[in-house]
């Protein structure tokens, strides 16, 4: 049996063929009266609210950057003692963007901590704080939309207080194996994951290897920061 096109067009009835057209024509004016109502409500929103409008992209065009957060570091506070010890803290960095690539940075890290120290009637874990000032560079690694890698290197000195709690000990057992107060060289070596919150804001995880030299020797300890990124200022 042969189709014809001609007798199956023919078949439709023109009360079918009307609610056809009728029908399409509710749903093209319901689709324009939606995205009508959609444009209207977006304009009367201000997309800088950020609550209809879409996110700003992340460009990486900020002149400046600062850093904020804690800071938990591993060090060793005498030349023989035999164990390492935990210092907490926080810190602030800085850093000038020459290029998307390319940045100056300016670190300071403040932290403190209790130390065992050699056996002494005394004291078993006195106060250790510390003063970090460095200057470096950061380069800015792969990066999209969602997340930045960085790598810094960082060079400064670093203050030591010592006797902060053993003041009180009489000199003959002064010596519990701790530094001298004094400022040495020191140096962080690192890298860093931002999460993007928005164009200016970020999360920051940062580990770092630390390089000092209180002693006689140059020793290398572990620290890790998290915190705060606020980008801002444009090239």
């Amino acid at each position: 049996m042969k189709f014809d096109m001609m007798k199956a067009l023919t078949g439709i009835s023109g009360a079918r063929v009307g609610r056809v057209v009728r029908t399409i024509g509710l749903m093209a004016a319901g689709v324009s009266s939606i995205s009508g109502a959609v444009s209207a409500e977006a304009q009367a929103v201000p997309t800088a609210t950020g609550k209809l409008g879409p996110a700003a992209p992340v460009t990486y065009a900020n002149k400046w950057e600062i850093y904020g957060g804690l800071n938990l570091m591993t060090f060793q506070a005498g030349q023989a003692l035999p164990k390492r010890m935990n210092l907490g803290g926080g810190e602030i960095l800085g850093t000038y963007w020459i290029t998307k690539h390319i940045g100056l940075a300016a670190d300071y890290r403040g932290e403190a901590g209790t130390t065992p120290v050699l056996a002494n009637p005394y004291t078993t874990r006195p106060l250790v704080y510390m003063n970090m000032g460095m200057f470096g560079a950061q380069y800015r690694g792969p990066k999209n939309q969602h997340a930045a890698l960085n790598f810094h290197a960082y060079g400064g000195a670093a203050n030591g207080v010592f006797n902060s709690s053993t003041g009180d000990i009489p000199a003959r057992y002064n010596n519990v194996g701790l530094y001298a107060n004094k400022t040495a060289p020191i140096f962080a070596v690192g890298a860093s994951v931002d999460l993007n919150r928005s164009k200016h804001w970020a999360i920051r995880l940062s580990p770092d290897m630390i390089i000092e030299k209180f002693g006689t020797e140059t020793r290398e300890f572990f620290a890790i920061s998290g915190g705060v990124v606020y980008r801002f200022g444009s090239k």
